[in-house]
């Protein structure tokens, strides 16, 4: 699969960008979740659900939601309903919560990276228990939930994805999570390799198929236009230039063992972007 990033910003287009990518034939649209901010901004969840209901085919994904700022136990309601009403297009991303700015500026507490880590796990298993059992009870170091019925259940298994990056969140990915969804700047390519296969090797502990666990590379891309004076940028954690080069790049990633790629276009026309990866890296990728 591969995806496209969408801007939070409120001074964007979501619906115009989603349904571009729609027609272009992108796989999902995924968008990232920082409420707190001086840069005007959409919330993620509110967002993905006026794009989904002005979208039909396109999946929609949170890359990643910042498990401390939701109750579990409502983000699992939240999920059924938006996979429901958009008929089961919802890529369900989490992670354990990057900025403790951001929390520590909404009033939430910042917690230590263990605490992310348990609690980013424990989310997870209240959110598989109320979609599965009726009368679901569950208690935590971090959440808890008493005789908790959610219904409907969900009519398929919603994908967990999870942006992790340490020993014990990777762990918690491979034994856990339908999807490693990493970013290039915290799990650059010489890293990466090894951190995938602490997934993998947790996976087979657990008894699961790490061939399961969809590798899903988040990538910032940004084909340059020569002709046009478009020049490089020279940032590291950019993959740039024309679209063979990026083209190319992106199969060398694939060597790490990353199926699938969720790209970012950077510059200023994220529409022109996304129709230069569309016809000149796309087709590459998908051969």
């Amino acid at each position: 699969m591969f995806g496209l990033n969408l801007s939070q910003s409120a001074t964007g287009d979501p619906v115009g960008d989603a349904r571009h990518a729609e027609e272009l034939g992108f796989d999902f649209v995924s968008t990232s979740d920082h409420p707190c901010g001086t840069h005007p901004s959409s919330e993620t969840w509110t967002l993905l659900t006026w794009v989904a209901a002005h979208t039909s085919r396109i999946r929609i994904a949170t890359r990643v939601l910042g498990v401390p700022y939701r109750p579990p136990a409502m983000v699992a309601k939240m999920a059924e309903t938006l996979d429901r009403l958009s008929g089961g297009r919802l890529v369900l991303g989490l992670g354990g919560g990057y900025s403790d700015e951001e929390f520590r500026a909404f009033g939430l507490g910042v917690p230590t990276p263990r605490q992310k880590v348990d609690g980013m796990v424990e989310a997870i298993e209240i959110m598989r228990g109320l979609w599965s059992e009726p009368g679901f009870s569950y208690e935590g170091t971090r959440y808890r939930v008493e005789r908790a019925d959610l219904e409907p259940k969900p009519e398929r298994r919603i994908p967990l994805w999870l942006g992790t990056y340490g020993p014990r969140a990777l762990e918690a990915t491979g034994r856990l999570a339908d999807g490693w969804i990493p970013s290039l700047g915290f799990a650059p390519p010489e890293r990466a390799a090894a951190m995938r296969d602490r997934v993998r090797a947790a996976a087979e502990r657990a008894g699961r198929d790490p061939d399961g666990i969809a590798c899903v590379y988040n990538v910032p891309v940004r084909i340059g236009d020569p002709a046009a004076g478009t020049s490089a940028t020279g940032d590291p954690g950019v993959l740039e230039g024309s679209a063979d080069q990026v083209a190319e790049r992106l199969l060398g990633l694939r060597k790490l063992g990353f199926t699938s790629f969720n790209l970012m276009p950077s510059g200023p026309d994220p529409r022109d972007q996304a129709e230069r990866l569309a016809h000149g890296v796309l087709p590459a990728l998908r051969g």
